[in-house]
């Protein structure tokens, strides 16, 4: 069976062990679809030049082992690319990035250490534009998580009232759920963006899901 919506494979990985083992998996798993191509690429600026070319590729990238600085530049390159999407494949993802990428729909994410078959359905997902979590980091989202001391450390009312936003409420709804004033909300809802540095509430809701303020379980009910 062929699989719709094809899409080139751009391996970004500077292990040349890991790329041959993709390239054998890839012939493997994805041999029924047609006119498929792999590129290899060792540099930031080959995978622009690559994007630019082919907007809607796939990029199998451990960001760690590649010419990126940080995981920053990863997230400024999905912008910048916004039809392309990324399978995360490393053995070296933290707590902290993986609850960041999670609100990232661009991102797939899986573990060097998976088995063969989570990597292959990875791919499969992916050629197909479906995102993909393997199960190691699905439990680890599902972990109950302690947000982290910051130095922008919200009140404990402006992280009730970030966490409602989060969850989709209104501010009057936040008002009449906490017994509080429209007018107090919408200050407490100032205060946390600027805190924050956000300036819309989906870029609130991305912080509070990767500060652990909002389970990702809860988000999706």
């Amino acid at each position: 069976m062929v699989m719709a919506e094809v899409r080139q494979i751009i391996l970004a990985d500077n292990q040349d062990v890991t790329r041959l083992g993709l390239k054998t998996i890839i012939r493997g798993a994805l041999s029924g679809v047609e006119n498929l191509v792999v590129k290899e690429l060792s540099r930031r600026a080959e995978l622009i030049a690559e994007l630019k070319e082919n907007p809607s590729s796939v990029v199998v990238i451990d960001y760690t082992l590649f010419d990126l600085g940080s995981a920053d530049e990863l997230l400024n390159l999905s912008e910048r690319f916004p039809f392309a999407l990324w399978v995360l494949f490393s053995e070296d993802l933290t707590e902290g990035l993986i609850r960041r990428l999670s609100v990232e729909q661009q991102f797939s994410m899986v573990l060097k250490t998976d088995s063969a078959q989570e990597i292959i359905t990875a791919l499969k997902c992916a050629v197909t534009g479906v995102r993909f979590l393997c199960h190691q980091v699905t439990n680890l989202l599902l972990t109950p998580h302690t947000p982290i001391e910051r130095e922008d450390q919200l009140t404990a009312t402006e992280r009730e009232v970030l966490r409602l936003i989060a969850l989709g409420k209104s501010v009057k709804e936040i008002a009449a759920e906490r017994n509080s004033s429209i007018h107090t909300i919408t200050t407490h809802k100032k205060n946390i963006f600027r805190k924050i540095r956000v300036n819309t509430v989906y870029e609130a809701t991305k912080y509070a899901l990767r500060a652990g303020l909002v389970e990702m379980v809860e988000y999706y009910i």
